[in-house]
């Protein structure tokens, strides 16, 4: 399968970032190229687009996709590490950065890439290709682990009984495709949670979450990202899920407060400035045409920070 991914709210994206023809833009998460082509297609000759990904299929994808552009490049790295890269390329400051997160359309449709419950493949979930898989979690970890990742990263409030289930099933043998993992999570939920909604969707989000240590990524990435703009320079984060949302909305928020002082106090001692402001107070989400058009953009929200005139 060609690697293809439809950008969210890519007009939104680009009238958060405001863009300037001559500014340096970093995608942290270049898929199949949506976002970053948006971008590069805004620049000058003087302007320079870096797009990032972990996965070697979207940065072969990406690296096609922006072929027609000079002034794009395009780097396999985690973004957490995305200061590493800037460093390398001679880059201090830069004028905006793009944070997609989650997992791509091509990801959770490639079924050989192990992410969806919909069929029956290796049990893998790795965007990078490397290091410890789905299936080596599932096989090795002990029940308690197991419960612990489920119930925190996916909010699953039948994680025990989940972890239960496959621990018991492992026994037997091992856990090896996606099609065995999602029987298992059907036969630990109730008949009636089983008629909301898709009974996998929320273990299948907490194993690719900690498979790829997407938080952990992503408290840094933000971090990198926002410590790289220039004043006046904007981060634009999507996020897909409430764990992903409250990390970037809690930072953002950290980033716009003012006095730290004990509350207490009579009066400031601290000096401490406002390091950005929010563009959006509440964050954006996809229109109606664009929900109808791509499902996937349902439980998109995008949050702009604008970083403060004095560094």
């Amino acid at each position: 399968m060609e690697f293809s991914h439809i950008p969210v709210m890519p007009e939104e994206c680009m009238n958060g970032l405001d863009i300037r023809p001559d500014g340096i833009y970093v995608d942290a998460t270049a898929g199949g190229g949506g976002h970053s082509s948006a971008i590069a297609s805004r620049l000058d000759k003087c302007g320079k687009l870096i797009a990032l990904d972990r996965d070697p299929d979207a940065v072969a994808a990406a690296r096609k996709k922006l072929a027609v552009y000079e002034n794009a490049t395009v780097v396999q790295c985690n973004y957490s590490d995305m200061r590493s890269v800037l460093n390398d390329l001679g880059i201090v400051l830069v004028d905006g950065v793009l944070m997609d997160l989650g997992v791509s359309s091509y990801q959770l449709d490639e079924e050989s890439r192990g992410f969806s419950y919909h069929g029956d493949a290796p049990l893998d979930m790795r965007m990078s290709k490397e290091g410890v898989s789905a299936a080596d979690i599932v096989n090795t970890y002990d029940e308690q682990e197991l419960a612990r990742i489920i119930f925190e990263f996916g909010e699953e409030k039948f994680s025990r009984r989940i972890a239960s289930n496959i621990v018991s099933a492992r026994s037997d043998a091992p856990i090896e495709t996606t099609g065995r993992l999602a029987d298992i999570v059907r036969s630990s939920i109730p008949q009636k949670a089983r008629r909301e909604k898709n009974p996998c969707r929320k273990t299948f989000q907490a194993i690719r979450i900690a498979v790829n240590g997407e938080l952990e990524h992503l408290s840094k990435g933000l971090d990198e990202a926002f410590n790289s703009l220039k004043p006046g320079g904007r981060l634009a984060v999507i996020t897909f899920h409430s764990l992903e949302d409250r990390l970037v909305k809690q930072r953002f928020a950290d980033w716009c407060k003012g006095c730290i002082c004990p509350p207490d106090f009579p009066r400031c001692i601290c000096g401490h400035k406002p390091q950005g402001k929010l563009v959006n107070k509440k964050p954006i989400q996809a229109d109606e045409k664009e929900t109808t058009n791509n499902n996937r953009s349902r439980s998109a929200k995008l949050r702009v920070i604008e970083r403060s005139g004095d560094l």
